[in-house]
């Protein structure tokens, strides 16, 4: 009976069982879209990366990457998970990924990988009211903000709903009907919270990810929302967002983003990664 090898990882973290779990999954290039699916659904984490041969011999994998529910054309912890484990493996400084979204070249420092975000964020869907954001995070309409909430995309979309501060997002949870209703009217299956030190948190049951430890293209897809919002200067900026810590998974992404006469240039993404365990498993 056929079977594939795969590789969990733990990402943006350096310190195994925290941080964002991978399932990197090796393959031929002929598996099914329903086979992967199968496979993705059967890992049950928040993603699970396929890697095969690249269709650019120049280029290091081509990459397909699922939710348990759906595949979706970029994500940045498989970006970074991926990327770390076949440096490690072919001992490469630079990897390329063919990604959906398009060609994702990530530099590799040691432990650390940073990704260059191959879709630039723009804004998304319908409006995102205030009133709306609190019902549907059990919250009072004076805890969110300051900044005023909104939606964007960057391959996947996310509805950014600011809040006042770090206790405020410990109480955050996802409230139904109010939910449903921010995600349609946002368009979006996903709802990314950040306080002004940018902890953040990340909700998608629809997606079946009833909370995220790190995301990493909601934390390049932020430089649309800081934007928006007037804090996003000019000229290269770097920020530090920690996200996981209120599921016990603690994580860090380093954003760095480029902005030219108000407009977003460039967005890079890092982290570490550290593996925590290898095997086979059946094809579907």
């Amino acid at each position: 009976m056929a079977e594939l090898a795969f590789h969990v990882w733990d990402v943006f973290t350096d310190t195994a069982f925290t941080g964002n779990p991978l399932a990197i999954v090796e393959t031929d290039g002929s598996l099914a879209t329903a086979q992967m699916q199968t496979l993705a659904r059967e890992f049950n984490l928040s993603e699970t990366i396929f890697l095969m041969p690249p269709h650019d011999p120049l280029h290091t994998a081509r990459t397909r990457i699922f939710f348990p529910t759906a595949e979706i054309p970029f994500a940045g912890h498989p970006t970074i998970g991926a990327a770390l484990f076949l440096a490690g493996r072919e001992g490469l400084d630079r990897v390329v990924l063919e990604e959906e979204a398009g060609l994702v070249p990530v530099e590799i420092d040691g432990t650390t990988a940073q990704f260059t975000a191959p879709v630039l964020p723009a804004a998304h869907g319908g409006p995102v009211g205030r009133a709306l954001c609190a019902e549907a995070l059990g919250l009072s309409e004076e805890m969110i903000g300051p900044h005023v909430p909104g939606a964007f995309a960057g391959g996947p979309a996310f509805v950014y709903i600011p809040v006042r501060d770090r206790e405020t997002l410990a109480r955050a949870r996802p409230m139904e009907p109010a939910w449903t209703a921010l995600m349609e009217s946002a368009g979006v299956d996903s709802a990314w919270l950040y306080d002004p030190d940018l902890n953040a948190r990340m909700f998608s049951p629809t997606a079946g990810i009833p909370e995220d430890p790190a995301t990493g293209s909601a934390s390049a897809i932020l430089a649309a929302q800081l934007l928006a919002n007037g804090a996003l200067p000019d000229g290269q900026s770097r920020h530090v967002i920690r996200q996981g810590e209120d599921m016990g998974r603690a994580s860090v992404i380093t954003m760095e983003a480029r902005a030219d006469d108000g407009a977003i240039a460039e967005v890079r993404i890092g982290g570490t990664a550290v593996p925590v365990s290898r095997g086979t498993i059946r094809v579907p």
